[in-house]
């Protein structure tokens, strides 16, 4: 069955799962906040024959992710998977961190994700079906030195996402958290990421992508709320 994805986000994640849900045949939504890399990715897709389409969104404005949202239903006619592939990176000792770098991390991580599913959730509701997507990272579960506005918005993200749960547990809505650790993408070159990292020995984005198709795509009425998936190098239970 040809299902709608609406992926948020642009980055190396969001690209990966776009291309594998656009190659087994789904109409991919790309929305992200630079409408150009969006349409890039797009245009690759559709070159190999997908069925993709970019928009941007700005999902710290919630009149930005209701739009979308809309627009997604209208032109396509349900809205099957979300998957919030968004986020800004902060690794950094606490006492030097920037207030305005602060709320940024706060508005994006937290804000987005909230306004995101809020204008996605409303469709799944009044079709009765749909699979969210929520990806706080092993951040998200577990700490490490120098995360602390990082795992703040992460486990925010967790909490959300949970409390979402327990809402919607009749509804048709199925909510799975990607508990991830070090993926290698652009993620780690944001000068905010103040952490030597080992790429080679990372999780690649096209693993992640497997993992979100694999919580999706449950039989029947099973749900996969939780997936923890770590480099071997860096197993943490």
């Amino acid at each position: 069955m040809k299902h709608v994805v609406l992926i948020i986000g642009t980055g190396g994640i969001a690209a990966a799962c776009a291309r594998s849900y656009a190659a087994s045949g789904h109409a991919v939504v790309l929305a992200g906040r630079s409408l150009t890399k969006a349409e890039s990715i797009v245009r690759d897709l559709n070159a190999a024959g997908g069925d993709a389409y970019a928009f941007r969104c700005d999902v710290t404005d919630p009149e930005s992710t209701t739009l979308l949202a809309d627009t997604v239903q209208r032109e396509l006619g349900r809205i099957d998977v979300l998957v919030n592939a968004f986020g800004v990176g902060m690794i950094q000792p606490f006492p030097d961190i920037d207030p305005e770098a602060v709320r940024r991390v706060m508005e994006v991580n937290v804000n987005g994700t909230i306004f995101a599913t809020q204008a996605v959730l409303r469709h799944m509701l009044a079709q009765k079906s749909g699979n969210i997507v929520m990806i706080p990272g092993i951040l998200g579960k577990h700490v490490m030195r120098h995360s602390s506005i990082y795992s703040a918005s992460k486990f925010a993200v967790t909490g959300f996402a949970k409390a979402l749960v327990e809402e919607h547990r009749r509804n048709g809505i199925r909510v799975s958290l990607l508990y991830l650790g070090g993926v290698a993408t652009p993620f780690w070159d944001n000068p905010d990421v103040q952490m030597k990292v080992q790429s080679d020995k990372m999780l690649t984005a096209e693993e992640i992508a497997d993992a979100v198709r694999f919580a999706c795509d449950r039989p029947g009425t099973s749900v996969l709320n939780e997936i923890v998936l770590q480099p071997e190098s860096h197993q943490l239970i």
